[in-house]
């Protein structure tokens, strides 16, 4: 299997499945810690594509690998363009862009009439104010291809719009390039959706879609900045089964096939609304709270799927604990 990127314990789970793994890691993210279960690295900037498809197709002739995978946000895309190339059968490339594009994916969203949102892409104030004086407020703002609520504003009042499109455009001279998905040149301008936060975890397998787990958030005052989560979800068992249909509606509607998914909705006063979704378990230990919870290791079955070396999970597995984290903010 080819790994791409993400922290050394992708690759160790890997070779405890018994897979030969060829992992393609940036220069500067490859120490030791990987070296026990690595049997080839290639060591490049893999968020440059152009450059590192040929590298790869001339490893893949030495080292064939039968699969390529990425479980983190960065190595998203890298990864299904190598599948695509090498024709390794994951999931689609458009599968993967649009998820990776906020506004492609609710453009979908909206044409099929699954939890339609008012949104446009905008790159200045009057575009902004546009879409406010067509939509009203609160509004939100945010990048069109980033996670980790990276440059994601509120604006409560029209007085907010200059001091929020400001502050978008500082971002990327403020981060660092190689964080980022994108080029922050243009921004995501969303209807503003009410109500508590959670997170639906799935595997998918052949377009079968099992919910493993729900997750609630703790969020910052501005309601962005997640600081907490907990597993199993606390809310009402009706609201989590009209969650849970929305979100099997969703990745089928995106064409997810195989792998694991996070997927974030707002329980809002008009019915569960999707805000975005990766092919990749949840950040913020979202993976160990669901092996505590429910006892499924969601990055071990990702690994482990192409290959069938796990049995594929036939229905959702019930709690067997609770698990939570809490993150302290200065």
């Amino acid at each position: 299997m080819a790994v791409v990127g993400g922290a050394p314990k992708f690759a160790r789970k890997a070779h405890e499945l018994g897979l030969s793994v060829v992992y393609i890691q940036n220069p500067d993210e490859y120490d030791r810690a990987h070296w026990p279960y690595v049997d080839q690295a290639l060591l490049v900037d893999y968020a440059d594509t152009e450059r590192i498809l040929p590298l790869v197709r001339s490893l893949h002739q030495s080292f064939p690998f039968q699969a390529v995978i990425s479980l983190w946000e960065l190595g998203l895309l890298p990864a299904a363009k190598i599948d695509n190339a090498l024709g390794l059968g994951g999931n689609s490339l458009e599968t993967v862009e649009l998820l990776l594009d906020k506004s492609r994916m609710r453009r979908r969203l909206n044409a099929l009439g699954i939890s339609p949102v008012a949104a446009e892409v905008g790159r200045t104030e009057q575009d902004l104010r546009a879409f406010i004086e067509a939509n009203g407020v609160p509004v939100v703002v945010k990048p069109i291809d980033e996670a980790g609520s990276i440059g994601i504003f509120a604006v409560r009042d029209e007085s907010d719009v200059a001091q929020v499109v400001e502050r978008f455009h500082a971002l990327s001279k403020q981060l660092d390039a190689k964080d980022l998905a994108g080029d922050l040149d243009r921004f995501l301008m969303e209807e503003y959706l009410d109500g508590p936060e959670l997170s639906v975890e799935t595997l998918s397998f052949d377009g079968r879609h099992v919910l493993v787990a729900t997750t609630d958030k703790l969020s910052t005052d501005t309601g962005f900045i997640e600081t907490g989560h907990s597993q199993p979800s606390r809310h009402p068992e009706p609201l989590l089964r009209e969650a849970e249909e929305l979100v099997v509606k969703f990745l089928d509607a995106v064409g997810l096939r195989d792998g694991p998914a996070h997927t974030e909705v707002k329980l809002t006063s008009r019915g569960p609304a999707i805000i975005e979704s990766h092919n990749r378990v949840g950040g913020d230990r979202i993976n160990d709270l669901t092996e505590i919870a429910y006892g499924v290791d969601m990055e071990r079955y990702a690994l482990a799927a192409p290959f069938g070396l796990l049995e594929p999970l036939r229905r959702s597995p019930a709690p067997v604990a609770g698990s939570a984290i809490r993150f302290l903010t200065p």
